[in-house]
């Protein structure tokens, strides 16, 4: 189990330091949004009636002028029919990030 662990974390921090490159900086939670959104086909307005929130509210999301909570965050996952471990971590990680303090968040689904 470990084994595994640790080649996922490996595998991850491979991942992040790719796009980190492709990026110029640290993938972040308005990035991935709005990465998504285009992908998918929607606009602001037609996306942010989707989540029920003002088209005003998902652009400072994207643009990263607003944070979101884990649970907003993982609504944006369930949305876009994805899990939110990932849409999670970002949100909180971009918490972290405008903390100023130098750490990394991780998060793991809950066995039980």
């Amino acid at each position: 189990m470990t084994t595994k662990k640790s080649k996922e974390s490996l595998i991850e921090r491979k991942e992040s330091r790719f796009l980190e490159e492709i990026l110029g900086g640290p993938l972040t939670f308005g990035m991935a949004i709005e990465s998504l959104r285009g992908r998918e086909g929607f606009s602001q307005a037609a996306f942010a009636r989707r989540m029920g929130i003002s088209k005003q509210y998902l652009c400072d999301v994207e643009k990263g002028r607003r944070l979101v909570s884990s649970e907003q965050a993982a609504r944006f996952a369930r949305a876009f029919g994805h899990p939110p471990a990932l849409f999670v971590r970002l949100a909180l990680q971009d918490d972290v990030r405008a903390s100023g303090l130098k750490l990394k968040v991780t998060v793991e689904e809950d066995a039980a």
